[in-house]
């Protein structure tokens, strides 16, 4: 972790804070991580306890991942897509955080070019034409309805969130799914109003985000998650993501930014950092594909090697360069990093890896400063997603060493 010990201390981590209309107990906020417990696109059980952990463990907010706003904008046919008939366990859910003592928040968003059209039975969406490794398949150019059709879809979505009982809604423009493919000049080759110029690659974006504002309003909190670097040749980069960051800032249609990195797409190691669990994933699917994967997956599982805050270098830049709170994600894991974020300026921090290992990391660090997350950044929790997200170090048995 960098050394800053001549920072001057910010607010208190665990003190309650305001997110635009509301209020949280504390700043730390869990994120958004894939569940893989809605197996018919629909709240589980499994779902509502997952939450319901980390909710009593003593986060300020938990975010419900990943609520897609129409069925093509699922990453694959299990994920929960934001609808009518998915109100009744949303409420459940949602009243089962509150009783808790957290807010919840609804992660919305579609999958674009990452969604695998080979499990959602109907062609992904993307800036252009191009394969996708994920689905075997070509992506469908999206036409200016179909982005339409997806901007209004995202203030349905928003809607249906209020009224299932969440505190805020966070949208998804990062990971090269659909509105940070437009982002990006390496897939973003369009010629009219929606590339080319990086005020048209952004129009998708800031046309959502006002969408879901004028849809909601100040009843809940709208924030948004936004890749600073997809962390590959010819994507999106520091310079023209701050750029999009102001013009979010200036619409005035998020009370907050989340800031990521990488891409699920060409790059996803980019944003987890550490060890590539390539025969853990590998091991997730049935052969010929394993063998395939156990062969190939370091082309696309690269190795990065972690450190606490591992964002933050990046991160800064947006700091100076906006007045919007913004909520640092990355290798925090214990108290010395979380009180670092706020000297920084970060308004909150996220945490998601380290809420698998200890759904009560942020209750342990109430009671002792000193005390830090179990999770030793082995990504072995990351192809879980298919039989529910969990760590299986720490899953019901004694730990491994590291």
């Amino acid at each position: 972790m960098p050394d800053e010990a001549a920072t001057p201390p910010g607010p208190d981590v665990l003190a309650p804070a305001r997110l635009g209309p509301l209020r949280l107990r504390n700043r730390v906020i869990k994120a958004a991580t894939f569940e893989g417990r809605t197996p018919d696109g629909l709240v589980t059980d499994e779902l509502i306890e997952f939450h319901r952990r980390v909710a009593a463990g003593g986060v300020g907010m938990t975010t419900v991942a990943y609520c897609a706003v129409s069925p093509e904008g699922r990453t694959e046919r299990r994920q929960l897509h934001l609808r009518p008939q998915a109100l009744p366990g949303l409420r459940k859910l949602t009243g089962v955080v509150h009783d808790a003592g957290a807010a919840a928040c609804a992660q919305l968003g579609h999958a674009g070019p990452v969604a695998d059209a080979s499990s959602n039975g109907v062609a992904a969406l993307g800036p252009g034409r191009f394969f996708n490794p994920l689905g075997m398949r070509r992506t469908r150019a999206a036409t200016a309805a179909d982005l339409d059709r997806v901007t209004r879809a995202h203030a349905t979505a928003a809607r249906l969130a209020v009224d299932a009982g969440f505190d805020a809604v966070e949208i998804h423009l990062g990971h090269n799914y659909l509105a940070s493919s437009f982002l990006s000049p390496r897939l973003n080759r369009r010629t009219d109003t929606y590339g080319g110029s990086l005020e048209n690659r952004a129009r998708l974006a800031r046309d959502i985000a006002r969408a879901v504002r004028e849809e909601v309003g100040t009843e809940i909190a709208v924030t948004a998650t936004l890749g600073m670097k997809d962390g590959v040749p010819g994507g999106l980069d520091l310079d023209d993501s701050i750029q999009v960051a102001r013009w979010l800032q200036q619409d005035g249609s998020v009370d907050a930014l989340q800031l990521t990195a990488g891409s699920s797409l060409l790059n996803p190691m980019y944003l987890f950092r550490g060890n590539a669990p390539v025969r853990d994933f590998a091991a997730a699917f049935p052969p010929p594909l394993r063998w395939g994967i156990r062969l190939t997956g370091h082309r696309f599982l690269h190795d990065y090697p972690y450190g606490e805050a591992y964002l933050l270098e990046y991160a800064r830049r947006f700091r100076a360069e906006l007045d919007l709170p913004l909520i640092l994600l990355g290798g925090i894991t214990r108290r010395e990093t979380m009180d670092l974020a706020m000297a920084e300026g970060f308004a909150f921090v996220a945490m998601a890896r380290a809420l698998l290992s200890d759904p009560d990391l942020v209750r342990r660090i109430a009671a002792d400063s000193a005390a830090a997350s179990r999770c030793f950044h082995c990504n072995r929790c990351m192809p879980t997603i298919y039989s529910g997200t969990r760590c299986p170090e720490f899953d019901g048995h004694a730990p491994s060493a590291p």
